[in-house]
């Protein structure tokens, strides 16, 4: 069942894999922990997987940064925010104090709509 709840991103990745770029947030829940993230957010034109893709890579990290309220993708570790997550996925994460929600299932919907006009 999906729930809102508090998280403190413990660790961040951003790496290289299956050939393409992706980011990873680390989360606790006060015991419990799940990740966020995984997205293909760039796939080079040298991998067999590319496809025209939007790059949502800037998008993405500029949305992780602006929801936990820092500057700098090293600043991310410790920070509090709100977690839309049931036990296999994290729909979408919050700023702790402000109603700001990124969905990136749903902005990337919408960045792709606008990239096909």
């Amino acid at each position: 069942m999906k729930e809102i709840k508090n998280a403190t991103i413990i660790s961040v990745s951003i790496e290289k894999d299956h050939k393409c770029l992706s980011a990873l947030l680390h989360l606790n829940y006060g015991g419990d922990g799940q990740g966020f993230g995984g997205y293909s957010l760039y796939v080079p034109k040298s991998s067999s997987q590319y496809a025209r893709q939007v790059n949502y890579a800037g998008h993405f990290i500029w949305r992780i940064l602006e929801i936990a309220g820092v500057s700098e993708w090293s600043q991310l570790i410790g920070m509090n925010i709100r977690v839309d997550a049931d036990s296999s996925k994290v729909y979408g994460i919050g700023n702790i104090l402000k109603n700001d929600w990124f969905y990136p299932g749903q902005e990337f919907a919408d960045m792709e709509a606008q990239h096909s006009r």
